[in-house]
Order: C-alpha cells, then sequence, then structure tokens
C-alpha cells in the first residue's frame, strides 16, 4: 500500500510569522489546528514582532519561498484549503500565483481545495507604506484563484478602482462586492464597515445576493484580529460549514477575544487574547 500524506484535512498558510503580536501564522496555526484541520505553513518572511511595534527584527524569505515549496511538491501534498494573507513584494505575489496554480487545482475525482485570500493592501482608506502601485495590480491578478475573498473597505475600494470616502449605502459596497466576484470568487465579504455603534460585515455569495451583519463595536482595532477572521473562515469551508453562519461565528468569536483583552488591559499591539476562547471553536 503507497504511503499518503493526505490522509487528514490540510490548509496551506502562506503568510509571515511574526514571534509576538498575535497575527499572521501565529494566530492561523492555533486556530485552524483547534478546528481539527492541519496547519501547514508558508512563510513569505519572518518578524521577531509585527510592524506595528516601534522596533522589530525583519527577514525576508522571498528567495526561500521556492525550494521549501519544492520540498512539499516532492511529498505530493495536497490540500483541501489554501489561505493567503500579506505579500510583501511583486515577486512574492508571483510566487504564490505559482503555487494556487499547481496546489490549488482540483485532484482527479477529489475534493476541490478552497482557496481564500485576504488581500492584506492598506486600511482607514489607505495603502499600507510597503505597498505599491504595481503590487496592487498583481494583486488584482491574484483575486481571479480566490474562492472566498475577505478584503476590508479599503481594499474593496482599491481592488474595483473605488474612491474611498468614510460614509457608504449598504447598495453602494454590494456593488463593490458585485465587481468583485466578478472578478473570479464565488463569495465576497467586505469586512469592518463602520455603522454608527456597530460594526458589519457584508456577506456576498454569487446568484444569492448580499447580508449584512452587525455586532456592537467594543474597544479600538487590534492587530491579528483579520487573519482571526479568515482563519475561522477557511477551516469552516473545508469543513463545509454555510458561509454567513462562519462569518457570523467569526465575528462572535473575535468580539469574545477583545473583550478578553480589554479586561486583561493587553496593548492593543499585542493582539488579543484568543487563546482564553480556543475551546469553543473546536466544539
Amino acid at each position: 500500500m503507497t504511503e499518503s500524506h493526505n490522509n487528514q484535512k490540510k490548509i496551506a498558510v502562506v503568510n509571515d510569522f511574526s514571534g509576538f503580536g498575535r497575527c499572521s501564522i501565529a494566530v492561523a496555526l492555533p486556530i485552524i489546528s483547534a478546528m481539527k484541520i492541519q496547519c501547514c505553513p508558508v512563510p513569505t518572511s519572518i518578524f521577531s514582532n509585527h510592524t506595528g511595534f516601534d522596533s522589530y527584527f525583519f527577514e525576508d524569505y522571498t528567495d526561500r519561498m521556492k525550494p521549501y515549496i519544492a520540498e512539499w511538491r516532492k511529498l505530493g501534498l495536497h490540500f483541501d484549503g489554501i489561505c493567503t494573507g500579506f505579500l510583501g513584494s511583486v515577486e512574492q505575489i508571483s510566487i504564490v500565483s505559482e503555487f494556487l496554480r499547481e496546489f490549488g487545482k482540483n485532484e482527479d475525482g477529489g475534493k476541490k481545495t478552497i482557496v481564500l485570500i485576504d488581500p492584506v493592501m492598506g486600511d482607514y482608506g489607505k495603502l499600507y507604506p510597503t505597498y505599491t502601485m504595481e503590487m496592487c495590480l498583481e494583486m488584482k491578478k491574484l483575486v481571479q484563484y480566490a474562492d472566498i475573498l475577505t478584503p476590508n473597505l479599503t481594499e474593496a475600494c482599491i481592488l474595483t478602482d473605488t474612491p474611498y470616502r468614510e460614509h457608504w449605502r449598504v447598495a453602494e459596497i454590494e456593488k463593490m462586492a458585485e465587481t468583485l466576484s466578478q472578478m473570479g470568487p464565488e463569495k465576497v465579504v467586505v469586512t469592518g464597515i463602520p455603522q454608527h455603534s456597530f460594526v458589519a460585515n457584508l456577506c456576498y455569495e454569487k446568484g444569492q445576493g448580499c447580508k449584512v451583519m452587525r455586532t456592537h463595536k467594543i474597544g479600538t482595532s487590534r492587530s491579528g484580529t483579520g487573519d482571526i477572521f479568515a482563519s475561522i473562515l477557511a477551516a469552516d469551508a473545508v469543513n463545509g460549514v454555510a458561509f454567513e453562519e462562519s462569518v457570523k461565528k467569526a465575528s462572535n468569536f473575535i468580539k469574545k477575544c477583545i473583550l478578553s483583552s480589554i479586561e486583561r488591559n493587553i496593548p492593543l499591539t499585542d493582539g488579543v487574547c484568543f487563546e482564553d476562547h480556543l475551546g469553543t471553536l473546536a466544539r
């Protein structure tokens, strides 16, 4: 009998690794694992602590990504899901495109690999300092490989060439989500939409229209919450959980984590105390 490394559900996570600050791979690994799926990281760079801190150690992993992935090719790995996060250069986006074409294709007669792309490009109406217009153009191309896309409002605007502003009607955001869906993904969730004392997520599914889900706004935004959100959605998708139910679960989980972080007086840079609530995801 031939040995196979594919007898358990697996999600590959392409993102940076931060040793402190609870974001990226350091968040995805425990969350996806708690949801009974093996998490297989592909590091894009290594940080001692994330860039929200005044000082940090950083090592770019771009040159090592291809030989790293080549070893997975030798093992004949198949992934039930692939989740991509922050990508630091045009070259990294190109490597990830290649990875999705190879490892994101369906096995003969097997289950489809579900690809979730979190286009981490900017927030509050501005690109992140490391992001260039060339990278934005490449990210627009990468979106075609997504089954699920999770942009915030800023990223949705960038990807659809829509001028950013503070106030939106739901119908306008739905139109953006529809445009994004036409670029490839079946499912789009535009996250972090401010609505007075609420924060909303707009879920759009091809052929089913949109639904807005709101939760009461608590505290200030913290690092890593987007990574938590994407990890829960990716794991739920692989486990066959309905999209809207998954978005609701992820939003409620993050809300509980933020409350715990406020109670413990955790600095904003340090992310959220998701460890307190990991057990609830395993149910």
